[in-house]
């Protein structure tokens, strides 16, 4: 399998998870860092996605995505196998996730992540499970093993291609 598409959740994978209530509503997320620069080490080789099932935090989460230069897209939890199959052939596709509904994903994408401390279920169907937990350098992990299961392995000691553009605005 050569994979062409990365999908991940982004509530417990690139988040702790955490949804910080006001008497406003939900007014804040926690996301964790070195994901971006992980991210843009797989960008030449794979298409990025985020999905997130939370209407109500969509613009909190969407702010983040944005600021990565990537694409969030709205997507119900039981419907998120649907909505690949209409985009992508599951077997190309690599999801991450951490919830109690991904596993219904991870049977039938060619290969599937599970963060450290996700649902049971899903660490069940998971072809890998990290050993971070969401929201701290689980998906800077789930890159790296990414990168060589299918592609190159990352050489710490070597920096990377001039070309991939890492956190894009703290860079000078």
């Amino acid at each position: 399998m050569t994979p062409k598409c990365f999908i991940m959740d982004v509530d417990g994978v690139l988040t702790d998870g955490s949804f910080y209530y006001t008497v406003d509503g939900k007014v804040m997320k926690k996301f964790g860092a070195d994901d971006n620069d992980a991210l843009s080490l797989l960008r030449p080789y794979l298409d990025i996605v985020f999905v997130t099932g939370d209407k109500r935090g969509f613009e909190i989460s969407n702010k983040r995505i944005e600021d990565m230069h990537f694409k969030l897209e709205l997507v119900s939890t039981i419907k998120r196998i649907d909505w690949i199959k209409e985009r992508y052939e599951p077997k190309e596709v690599i999801y991450m996730g951490d919830g109690i509904f991904d596993h219904y994903v991870m049977r039938e994408v060619g290969y599937s992540i599970a963060t450290g401390n996700a649902d049971e279920n899903a660490k069940k169907y998971a072809s890998y499970i990290t050993s971070r937990s969401g929201g701290d350098r689980a998906v800077s992990e789930a890159c790296l093993h990414i990168l060589e299961e299918f592609f190159v392995k990352y050489d710490p000691m070597k920096l990377p291609e001039e070309n991939i553009n890492f956190s894009r605005d703290w860079t000078v």
